[in-house]
């Protein structure tokens, strides 16, 4: 009796146990990772998964499109993707996917090796480097092509995952569409700047670059979790950005490949251009309309298309970015 009483007096004094962390697995784009998804890692690197309740399982595919595809059949919970490939998806296959927050400013570059050899006549004919066919990269070169005046078929896509700026810097291509870090590296190991044909913020300038989707139906199911997983991104994003983390944030993005020191100038590029959303979720609506208006305009949609309104998921109307950054302020 006196054994039960003190093991009880034990449990008053402990508490309940902790709860179990939810396990999330977040398929992301490129192999090695590419910047995209520096946040992720900061997130489970500096413990605000583990903050919020979340065991994030963060796995690398060759590109997003590939990533959406695995949370399109279920493999997968969440996957950072292009924003024309989910819309192509979610349009012409009536697949159930819906954005939770986006990253809507591209930052792709369409270089050149030799910057004497940067313009778009130079473009024709000549192989390209990519990440996938249909990838997020093959999307930012039709829109470059676009502005050149090109068609697809007046260039070779290569295929190279994130691997386009090694292939360049030896000797293989001339031509890769890079993000800024990608840019900061190939100057490194040419030793001179390189040209820039086309930036896509010059080349498109309103638009919409990734988005984080999950399934409809097993949102619905998951709906607090995600919200958590969201709340964490957004400390992620807010944390990687205070000046006094440079150094460290720069560390943990060297999972991209890229060498602390070609992070730590590269870093602040991404966030003078807003690149990781933190007052808001990254879902402008004239943005994803215009994103879906380029595709019905380039036939990549064959069927109706899907509205701005609803790609993204909503929660009585409210987004679920609006619950996560309530649990982040609460939490200050």
């Amino acid at each position: 009796m006196r054994t039960r009483f003190l093991g009880l007096m034990l449990a008053v004094l402990l508490g309940p146990p902790a709860r179990a962390a939810d396990h999330v697995s977040i398929a992301l784009p490129g192999v090695p990772p590419v910047v995209d998804g520096t946040v992720f890692y900061v997130a489970r690197d500096q413990g605000f998964f583990s903050k919020h309740g979340i065991d994030a399982d963060l796995r690398p595919f060759d590109s997003g499109t590939a990533a959406a595809q695995a949370v399109a059949s279920d493999d997968f919970d969440l996957s950072l993707s292009p924003t024309p490939g989910v819309i192509r998806m979610v349009s012409n296959a009536h697949v159930q996917l819906v954005a939770i927050w986006g990253l809507p400013v591209p930052d792709w570059q369409l270089a050149a090796v030799d910057p004497a050899h940067a313009t778009c006549p130079d473009l024709r004919g000549a192989p390209i480097g990519i990440d996938a066919i249909g990838g997020a990269r093959a999307v930012a070169l039709a829109a470059f092509l676009r502005a050149c005046g090109l068609g697809p078929d007046s260039v070779q896509q290569v295929p190279l995952s994130s691997n386009s700026a090694a292939a360049m810097a030896a000797g293989q291509l001339k031509f890769g569409v890079l993000h800024l870090d990608d840019v900061d590296t190939l100057e490194a190991l040419v030793k001179h700047p390189v040209g820039i044909v086309n930036s896509f913020d010059k080349a498109e300038p309103l638009s919409h670059y990734l988005v984080l989707v999950a399934h409809a139906t097993k949102l619905a199911a998951r709906h607090d979790v995600f919200v958590r997983v969201l709340a964490a991104l957004i400390e992620s994003a807010r944390w990687m950005q205070l000046p006094d983390n440079l150094d460290r944030a720069a560390t943990i993005a060297t999972v991209t490949g890229h060498p602390d020191a070609v992070m730590k100038k590269a870093l602040p590029r991404f966030f003078a251009i807003h690149y990781w959303p933190t007052d808001n979720d990254g879902l402008g609506l004239d943005n994803l309309r215009h994103a879906i208006a380029t595709e019905v305009s380039v036939g990549g949609i064959k069927r109706t298309p899907v509205s701005a309104e609803n790609l993204i998921a909503t929660d009585d109307g409210k987004s679920l970015w609006a619950e996560a950054n309530a649990l982040v302020t609460s939490d200050r």
